[in-house]
């Protein structure tokens, strides 16, 4: 018969990594709501041996007010003890006293390791206690056995069972802030600079960072230079860039770095060597600890909650089970044997310590590699020659729809991806509707130089949607041109505008080219793919404005009603009320009802009764025609009773703007890479066909642009599948207990 889990302890190990806070909260506000008893045990391993007031009872208002924190309010330390076998015996008969019997570990993979040999040896350190007559036999009868779960806690991302590990979106948000800074004061003084970034054995952060940042060298554990002869490769491809007008240098370098006889190579070499070998004002920053640091972005936040409200579920469902580690895969929950990925984890190691780079790229999985061989086109001065006979094709790229961060990231990889390959790239000026009147212009590989990290669109955009009438103007404008092939980089009204031009293809042959529309809205309403790029970056503006909100609100007992962006679609509400521990989130896809605001208001003021100091609603702007934001604000403010005041906040098109964030700019980057290679195959079809790209199960598909119709809602601005969603069920056990 399966034992029923009544009692488990969190704690947080290793390295710190922003995310932990979050992930703690969720799994004792998951405990809680799953009728368990948490504990929380400070300063990691070290408080299981210690015991005493380190290991202490956690109620959910305890964990309130930790979201937005960094590093681990729980603390984190070495612990020499637990290494030793009376160490684990002190710390098996602390939690036997407790009766704890599950563990949440939240570190490394030597935190992990650790816990997994505790439990591996639970059994005997109970029998040992018993006779040395410190506990009896129905207590080690009642705990025999010690239940583990894992998530990762680290900024390298080098855990296998989880494409991405709770910190480093955080560390990447660091790094290319940091980036962005020094290539202005590098731009200013024609200077080079070498940025030394973590990661010890993985070359991940450095490899994005370079991606995200349109840096013009890189260089990682995976993937030495395969020459002995690298310095001067090196300075000969930033000299080429300089003698295009290049005027920033920016190396990025792991800590791990290494030749390829595995010598390694560290920041002062490489700068000594651009100075020696091309003359060069070289400066280097070494980012150290700040990369640990800070706020947690909101990506963490959503990521170490859901993780957290997983690993709990796991271990109430099947506490007999064997070690897990519970990570993400290709944007959902997974569960891995904790000991098989530690073990896989630690081989990459050792196959780099073989010089088998090869092996070591597999090992870290397609999209690292191809990451890489992304970055190594991006950072050329010139593109690749065409092959002799190579058919030239002219590829059109334009927006459609509202502006959203990461458009301009997007163009600049389809302009080099399709002049690496031999084609000519055209630039149409506002949409559609630039495109209807002529607005098109050939670009150059320095066109898009700075616009990796540039917010807003520079093309230009419409919100139009192409009429029947345009589109005759745009198939006129196609044959002028001699177009073969575009793409629309855009959102709603730039699919339905490219959706329009297919049905009308028999009417205007010309507008029968092939066309892939890349989803870049805000919103993140598009069919095809699960993520758009632009809301992430306006998903962290709104955690950033809401955090400042709630620091105002704590002082004066306070609740705020804020409105957020979406149109039809709710993904940036819930998922920004996950992140900032909203009470209520109002969704288009839910609505509204009265009954809705009187059980929010009720609990409000239960709440503040007993001591609560703020209060948080997120509105989607199109949850309810009548119950707007300024209802709910008028209603909440007449009937608190003098316990609260309330404020309404509607943060309008701060969210559209901004520099694009590194996850946007990452995918950007995948996404018009893959579009362009496929445009061009359809390009020289025999019968080429239209497509929406877009992120499933984070791998990068293409959707048949016919298929629009029937992929969204008939009376709404949004897909019928929105895989989001299942999270709403997550937000309302964070928001279940008074903060």
């Amino acid at each position: 018969m399966q034992r029923q889990l009544t009692r488990l302890a969190v704690l947080t190990s290793g390295g710190d990594a922003a995310g932990m806070n979050p992930a703690v909260r969720a799994v004792v506000r998951t405990g809680l709501d799953l009728g368990i008893e948490v504990f929380a045990v400070l300063e990691g391993l070290q408080g299981l041996v210690a015991g005493g007031d380190l290991i202490r009872p956690t109620t959910s208002k305890d964990v309130g007010g930790i979201l937005y924190r960094g590093g681990t309010v729980l603390g984190t330390a070495r612990c020499e003890a637990f290494r030793t076998r009376d160490g684990r015996r002190q710390a098996a008969r602390n939690l036997v006293e407790r009766g704890i019997d599950a563990l949440v570990v939240i570190g490394g993979d030597g935190s992990l390791t650790g816990a997994d040999i505790f439990r591996d040896e639970w059994s005997e350190l109970l029998g040992e206690l018993v006779e040395r007559g410190e506990i009896d036999q129905t207590e080690a009868d009642a705990h025999r056995r010690l239940t583990l779960v894992g998530m990762v806690g680290s900024i390298d991302n080098d855990m296998f069972g989880t494409d991405m590990t709770i910190g480093t979106d955080t560390a990447l948000h660091r790094i290319t802030e940091a980036i962005d800074a020094i290539h202005s004061t590098a731009s200013s003084h024609q200077r080079s600079f070498v940025i030394e970034v973590m990661g010890r054995n993985c070359g991940y952060l450095a490899l994005m960072s370079a991606l995200a940042t349109g840096a013009n060298f890189v260089l990682i554990p995976e993937s030495p230079p395969d020459t002995d002869e690298w310095a001067e490769s090196m300075c000969r491809a930033l000299e080429a860039g300089r003698a295009i007008g290049r005027r920033s240098n920016i190396v990025i370098v792991a800590e791990g770095a290494q030749d390829m006889h595995g010598n390694p190579i560290s920041a002062e070499q490489v700068k000594q060597v651009i100075e020696d070998l091309s003359g060069e004002d070289t400066r280097v920053t070494s980012l150290g600890h700040v990369q640990r640091g800070g706020s947690p972005s909101a990506f963490d936040r959503n990521l170490s909650t859901v993780l957290g409200y997983a690993a709990v579920q796991h271990v109430a469902a099947d506490p007999d089970g064997e070690p897990q580690l519970v990570g993400i895969r290709g944007n959902q929950i997974v569960h891995s044997p904790l000991m098989e990925s530690v073990a896989k984890t630690k081989s990459v190691a050792d196959v780099i310590a073989e010089h088998d780079y090869e092996t070591a790229m597999e090992m870290r999985g397609g999209s690292f590699g191809d990451s890489f061989r992304m970055l190594r086109t991006m950072v050329r001065a010139q593109p690749h020659s065409s092959a002799p006979g190579h058919r030239r094709l002219r590829l059109a790229v334009l927006h459609g729809g509202g502006p959203a961060p990461g458009m301009n990231t997007a163009v600049r990889v389809a302009l080099r991806a399709g002049m690496d390959l031999g084609h000519t790239v055209l630039a149409v000026k506002r949409g559609f509707r630039g495109l209807a009147r002529g607005n098109v212009e050939e670009m150059d590989w320095m066109s898009v130089s700075g616009w990796v990290s540039r917010g807003g669109a520079e093309l230009g955009t419409s919100r139009t949607v192409a009429s029947p009438e345009m589109l005759a103007e745009v198939a006129e404008q196609i044959k002028a041109h001699r177009i073969d092939g575009i793409l629309v980089v855009g959102g709603w009204a730039g699919y339905q505008s490219a959706y329009q031009m297919q049905t009308l293809s028999d009417v205007h042959p010309a507008l029968g080219i092939p066309v892939v529309c890349l989803p870049a809205s805000i919103n993140n309403d598009l069919p095809g793919s699960e993520l758009s790029i632009g809301a992430d970056t306006a998903l962290n503006s709104i955690v950033s404005d809401v955090d400042k909100i709630k620091q105002s609100a704590v002082a004066s007992r306070r609740s705020f009603i804020v409105e957020v962006m979406g149109h039809d679609c709710g993904y940036l509400a819930l998922m920004s009320g996950l992140a900032t521990g909203a009470e209520r989130v109002y969704l288009p896809e839910e609505g509204i009802s009265l009954r809705d605001l009187e059980i929010e208001l009720q609990s409000l003021k239960d709440g503040f009764e007993r001591g609560k100091r703020l209060g948080l609603v997120i509105r989607s702007e199109h949850s309810d025609d009548v119950y707007t934001t300024e209802f709910i604000k008028a209603l909440f403010e007449r009937e608190s009773e003098g316990l609260f005041d309330v404020r309404g906040a509607i943060l309008g098109h701060v969210q559209q703007g901004g520099d694009p964030s590194p996850f946007d700019r990452i995918q950007a980057t995948r996404l018009a890479w893959e579009s362009v290679k496929h445009l061009v195959e359809q390009a020289v079809a025999d019968v080429p066909t239209n497509a929406m790209v877009g992120l499933q199960h984070g791998k990068v598909q293409f959707t048949p642009l016919a298929d629009f119709p029937t992929l969204v809602q008939a009376h709404a601005q949004r897909p019928h599948e929105q895989g989001w969603m299942a999270l709403r069920a997550v937000a309302n056990v964070m928001a279940g207990s008074v903060r």
